[in-house]
């Protein structure tokens, strides 16, 4: 395979195969992959880092049975658990996250779909936002019906969030209680209601690169512009807490593929970036533009003021 005959095509505007895909993880020459991906980024993309930043308003007690996952209720995690977070300590991260470059934020809870009630309770933060910051908002609120996201939408919320996770065909193996097809029936509902969407997965789950090729052509296919890459963090208490961590190289080129698949779209630094430290300024030539940056859900994430500082030293613009 010539990888820069096929980076031009993408530049030009062909869309890869699955098979194309998978056959870029098998390249020998992983450096000129890891370039041509970053040349790809740079011509769609630009030098522009979009920042997103992230609040746990709900945690824990979730129904679901996701293997990953915390504030799954089936598993003994120990994680800190709550209805609803205080309204005045959202505003005040929002604030911060703003006054520091932070073009979107978004209020997340835990369970299958949010109730209408909390959704109310969430448009009262929403709504307080608004007065006092110009920041773009986002939801990440589970299997939402339609109604549901509609009543978002006309709030001012102009993302939903909802990951797949990981690719259609190895899902089951990691969640039994709800399916791809409900994933992908809410992020067809929230785009038809003109919400932009956001949507990732976990990688270093178990799934191989053949899955991970899946997932970002299912995303490509879903035509989504925000695609966050998570890297597993394991969770004692979980089921997948003795899974062993990916390499630096399945990392880089799983970011590479996704690029070269989805070459117009925010390849988004999300959890487990702690565990890329070390060849970080490695995985933002290799096909990175956008990051979520703060505290995660219910892990240590990373300091916004030490990410800006890193991304601009890396060549990259950070503004809304």
């Amino acid at each position: 395979m010539n990888i820069q005959e096929l980076k031009e095509k993408v530049i030009a505007g062909y869309e890869l195969s699955y098979e194309e895909g998978v056959a870029l993880t098998q390249v020998e020459n992983k450096e000129a992959l890891y370039q041509a991906a970053d040349e790809i980024r740079l011509h769609f993309c630009g030098t522009k880092m979009d920042l997103c930043s992230i609040t746990n308003a709900k945690s824990g007690k979730c129904p679901q049975d996701c293997k990953w996952c915390s504030q799954s209720g089936h598993y003994e995690t120990g994680v800190e658990t709550y209805d609803l977070i205080a309204k005045e300590k959202v505003i005040a991260q929002v604030l911060e996250s703003a006054a520091n470059g932070v073009n979107r934020h978004s209020l997340v809870t835990s369970g299958r779909k949010a109730s209408d009630r909390t959704i109310d309770n969430m448009i009262e933060i929403y709504d307080e936002i608004k007065e006092q910051s110009d920041i773009h908002l986002c939801a990440s609120m589970g299997l939402l019906e339609e109604k549901q996201l509609e009543k978002l939408r006309d709030t001012g919320i102009d993302h939903y969030h909802c990951n797949l996770e990981t690719a259609p065909s190895y899902f089951p193996e990691v969640c039994t209680t709800h399916s791809m097809d409900e994933k992908i029936e809410t992020i067809k509902s929230a785009q038809s209601l003109g919400l932009k969407v956001c949507s990732g997965g976990i990688i270093g789950m178990g799934e191989n690169m053949n899955h991970r090729v899946e997932l970002a052509c299912t995303l490509r296919d879903l035509r989504i512009m925000s695609i966050p890459l998570n890297i597993l963090t394991q969770v004692d208490g979980t089921p997948l807490e003795k899974v062993s961590d990916l390499t630096e190289e399945e990392i880089l080129t799983t970011i590479a593929v996704f690029r070269f698949i989805n070459p117009k779209a925010n390849l988004r630094f999300a959890g487990g970036r702690l565990k890329i430290k070390d060849f970080q300024d490695k995985a933002l030539r290799a096909g990175i533009n956008s990051a979520l940056t703060g505290d995660y859900l219910t892990t240590i994430g990373s300091n916004t003021a030490e990410d800006i500082r890193d991304f601009k030293a890396a060549g990259f613009d950070i503004g809304k």
